[in-house]
Order: C-alpha cells, then sequence, then structure tokens
C-alpha cells in the first residue's frame, strides 16, 4: 500500500544496485511523488561483476546490467542529482548536498555502498597502482592491461581472484600476494581455498601465499612490489584487493546508530525514524542469519527492492537467503547462506578434482553452501542442487553428514 505523498520526496541515496533497484520499486508499487536519486558516482545505476570479468576482459558492454535504460528515469520521473552528501540531519529530515544545497525528505534510504580500503605502504601513491569499484577505475586497468606485461594484485578475495584470472586470460604475467594460505580461504575455508589456489596455479599465476605487499618502488611509476617476506616483484602494474569499508554521510539529529555500516532490522529500517539503508552499507538483523552485512550484488539488488517496500508501508521481513558467484577462467562458484565460522565441513564430490558442493555446518547445523563447478545457480535453475541448498538453509535443518556427501541423495529429499 503505498505511502501517501505528503508534499516532500522518497530521497535515495546512492546511485549504484541498491539505489537504483529501490528507486524502480517505489515507482512499481505506486508511490505517484517525488523521487530523488542522488549520486556522485556518472551515470545510471548498473551491475558490477562485469567490471572484474567480461567488461575488463572488453568481451561485453554494461548495458545487459543496467538497472533500467538511461530513459527510465525522466521517463518515471525519477529525479537524478549528481553529487555527494555531506550530511543528514535524521530531526529535520533533510539531506546537505556537497554543493551545500539543502533537500527536504519524507523517507530517507542510504544505499551509499563502500569504498575500496587503501594500501597504506610506501610507494603506494605511485602511478600504475589501481583499485577496482568504478568504471573509470576498471577503464584504467583495461589500458595497462597488455599481453605480456607483469601485474602484481594485492590480496586475493573475490575482486582479486577475478581480476586475477581476467588479466591471465588477456595475456598478462600476474603475480598473486595475499595474507592467507589459500585465496578465498576466511569465507570458503581451507579446502575448498586450495581447490581455487591450483586452479589459479595451472592457469599460470605466481602464489605468494602468507604474504603481503610492504612497499612498492620507483619513480615516475610503480616498478615493483616488495613483500614482507623479502621478495621483490618486478612489475608495470599492480591492482589492490584488500577489501571496502562502508560509506557513510555524517548525521546529526536522533542518532543513527553505525557499526559496521548502518544497523537496521529486518524491514531495512534504522534506528533514527523515516531513515532506512540497504546494500553494502546495510548491517542487517537478519531473521535467518543473525547480524550480517553483505557485499555481493544479489543482495544489493534485493535488499534495494524490500527497503523500497519497506517505506512504502509494507511489513514484510527481509529474509533472502543470500547468495552469490564468481567466475574464474572457465570455472562457476555458486555460494547460498552464510557461514563466519563452522565446525565441520561435508563435501559431495571432490576438492581433488575441483568439482565439488560444500556444506557449511555448525553444531550440526547447515549454514552455507558452495558449488564449485556444479551446483547450478540457486537464482535461475530452481531444481539444481544448489537451490536444495537454500531451501535446506533457509529451514534451518541439521542433517547427518553422510547424506550430504553421498552422491546417491537427493538434496531436494532432506527438507523438511
Amino acid at each position: 500500500m503505498p505511502v501517501r505523498d505528503e508534499g516532500q520526496p522518497i530521497v535515495i541515496v546512492g546511485g549504484g544496485l541498491a539505489g537504483g533497484n529501490a528507486a524502480v520499486t517505489v515507482r512499481e508499487e505506486g508511490f505517484g511523488g517525488r523521487v530523488v536519486l542522488i549520486s556522485r558516482e556518472p551515470g545510471i545505476p548498473f551491475g558490477r561483476p562485469p567490471l572484474s570479468k567480461t567488461y575488463l576482459r572488453s568481451e561485453e558492454d554494461l548495458g545487459g546490467w543496467y538497472v533500467r535504460p538511461a530513459g527510465w528515469y525522466d521517463e518515471h520521473n525519477v529525479e537524478r542529482l549528481g553529487e555527494g552528501v555531506a550530511a543528514v540531519d535524521a530531526a529535520l529530515h533533510t539531506v546537505t548536498l556537497a554543493s551545500g544545497q539543502e533537500l527536504e525528505y519524507q523517507k530517507l534510504l542510504i544505499a551509499t555502498g563502500g569504498r575500496n580500503r587503501r594500501l597504506d605502504v610506501a610507494g603506494a601513491e605511485l602511478p600504475g597502482i589501481h583499485y577496482l569499484r568504478t568504471v573509470a577505475e576498471c577503464d584504467a586497468i583495461k589500458r595497462e592491461a597488455v599481453a605480456d606485461r607483469r601485474a602484481v594484485i594485492a590480496g586475493m578475495g573475490f575482486i582479486g581472484c577475478e581480476v586475477a584470472a581476467s588479466l591471465t586470460q588477456l595475456g598478462v604475467r600476474v603475480t598473486a600476494v595475499f595474507p592467507g594460505a589459500a585465496p578465498l580461504e576466511r569465507v570458503l575455508g581451507a579446502e575448498v581455498g586450495a581447490a581455487i589456489a591450483a586452479i589459479h596455479r595451472v592457469n599460470g599465476v605466481e602464489l605468494c601465499a602468507e604474504d603481503q605487499v610492504v612497499a612498492f618502488e620507483g619513480t615516475e611509476r610503480v616498478r615493483a612490489a616488495v613483500t614482507a617476506s623479502g621478495k621483490r616483484i618486478a612489475c608495470d602494474f599492480a591492482v589492490a584487493g584488500i577489501g571496502i569499508e562502508p560509506e557513510l554521510p555524517a548525521f546529526a539529529g536522533p542518532p543513527v546508530t553505525l557499526s559496521n555500516g548502518v544497523l537496521v532490522d529486518e524491514l531495512c529500517r534504522a534506528s533514527a525514524p523515516d531513515i532506512y539503508a540497504a546494500g553494502d552499507v546495510a548491517n542487517q538483523l537478519h531473521p535467518v542469519f543473525g547480524r550480517v552485512r553483505v557485499e555481493h550484488y544479489n543482495n544489493a539488488e534485493k535488499q534495494g527492492r524490500a527497503a523500497a517496500r519497506s517505506m512504502l508501508g509494507s511489513t514484510t521481513p527481509y529474509d533472502y537467503i543470500h547468495s552469490f558467484w564468481s567466475d574464474q577462467y572457465e570455472h562457476s562458484l555458486e555460494y547460498v547462506g552464510h557461514a563466519t565460522t563452522w565446525d565441520e565441513f561435508v563435501v559431495r564430490g571432490s576438492s581433488q578434482e575441483r568439482r565439488l558442493v560444500g556444506f557449511y555446518l555448525q553444531d550440526g547445523l547447515l549454514q552455507a553452501a558452495v558449488g564449485l563447478d556444479r551446483g547450478g545457480d540457486p537464482e535461475a535453475d530452481l531444481d539444481s542442487e544448489m537451490a536444495a541448498c537454500a531451501r535446506l538453509v533457509a529451514q534451518r535443518v541439521r542433517p547427518a553428514p553422510g547424506p550430504l556427501a553421498d552422491e546417491h541423495v537427493d538434496l531436494w529429499s532432506l527438507a523438511v
């Protein structure tokens, strides 16, 4: 049921995937008042996954990743302001733009996403050292990615792994430096991390595990990276993928509780009246997983829509069973659920053959599952193994490890 037009707009701060989907949803749900979308990033809202993959490799433009085509916003009277937000006053219900202009709101969505963590080491400001979040940053890396050049990747989370794969596919010689024993080990565990490491090694990436970049050398531009273990790695350019931190405006008035982002409840509501948050910046009290902040495409898309419906009066909790994917070379990884700790990891298939479904359990409770080159997309293939895993996670089942590992047991049969 749409909120009535109180004369003030619904304001969405952040023009990424979450903000764009929120703007679309308030119109789809019938809200006829003003909608203002504020973003200092140029262009229209889009999904970022191709920036580390197909767009980086010049295999795809971004048109298919737009939330809506450019003309949609004018056609549906969504005002777009191309600047940042300096402050939010929760008492006065105002947003102060970077230009000093004040804008009143009746409902406010914070969808500002995150900003790249920066390397704090000697030489970190040398030309040729890149980060990846925006189209402009991706275009800068594309200009560097010439066959037979040498690149250092600092960090092997999802961005580091995907960029390492894309650069390697473009003929760049890649050395990756990261603190864990294997890529993605913190998120996926040692066994899957080892499988990911093997995939990168077989494609020619040199992995410097349990190490970190402590300095860059060069005069006019970067020429080498120096690691804590004493390695000096010659390079023509470098890409740092060491994570993001929430991008937050300044708040005044009634307190907006912040802790690793904006704390919101199951309806995406912040602690101050009429303020909501979605996407990378939102630390939500999830009905299934507890307090979580999720930095993946699927969540930004769906949580942006859920927050918009909450602003319009919906009382349906946002209980999406989180999922994400990663494509590296010809390999596909799918993940459903949310697990930060686990005491048992059960494998169906073979980690040595790098084709498996893995299950993360804590005290017998299935919290998450990962599929490497099997399992299917839980969003697109509702009969897939990963869709079955999502159902099991949502139902909070405690399956015996034996049936989970047994290829002959249909995972759907374990659902309640």
